[in-house]
């Protein structure tokens, strides 16, 4: 019933572009550390920057599993479903890695997300995920639920953070700049916004 698929282009970017959410899973190397599944949202954070790059903002959070994985192995799945319109399910599978903010990449790529302020959000790493196998299958058993809109909540928790506050509260969490199976995470401490043009 699933099909694969050669790029992100046509009606499957049409269709990744137009959720609201998606989901993340890493895993570390090791057989037995802890498998990572996070929920992204936020209008405006994910672009498809080309037919087999896709990219998005990493926030400020009490964890860095992500982050951690990435920069150990590299390997993440990417999953969006349908809750409205036809039932489907895409999978991208591929190689990431987080893009911090000192890395001359950072300029060229926050272009991508014209409308998000990333001072507001607490903005610490770009994820840019190169597509190795694509993937759609039917959504038969996902759920009709239907979106109100994009919870204020984190915007108004971290824009009140300057780069140094933010740099503390990472400081201060244990699972950011170590992950919970003791990878390195996040890098601290964290740059500075770099000037823009």
């Amino acid at each position: 019933m699933g099909k694969s698929y050669e790029r992100i282009d046509g009606r499957l970017r049409v269709f990744i572009e137009a959720q609201h959410i998606f989901f993340t899973a890493t895993a570390p190397l090791a057989g037995e550390g802890t498998v990572n599944l996070s929920p992204k949202g936020l209008t405006g954070s994910f672009a498809v920057i080309d037919e087999l790059t896709v990219a998005y903002l990493d926030f400020a959070g009490s964890n860095a599993e992500t982050i951690a994985h990435l920069r150990e192995n590299g390997r993440i799945s990417l999953m969006w479903c349908a809750f409205d319109g036809p039932p489907t399910i895409v999978r991208v599978h591929g190689r990431g890695e987080p893009v911090f903010r000192d890395d001359p990449r950072w300029a060229g790529l926050i272009r991508y997300f014209p409308d998000i302020d990333p001072a507001r959000h607490g903005l610490r790493a770009i994820i840019v995920v190169t597509a190795e196998k694509i993937r759609d299958t039917c959504g038969y058993a996902v759920p009709f639920m239907t979106y109100e809109g994009d919870r204020p909540l984190h915007g108004s928790r971290f824009e009140r953070e300057t780069d140094e506050s933010l740099d503390a509260y990472f400081h201060k969490k244990e699972h950011v700049a170590t992950s919970v199976d003791g990878l390195p995470g996040l890098p601290l401490p964290l740059p500075p916004f770099p000037p823009t043009a």
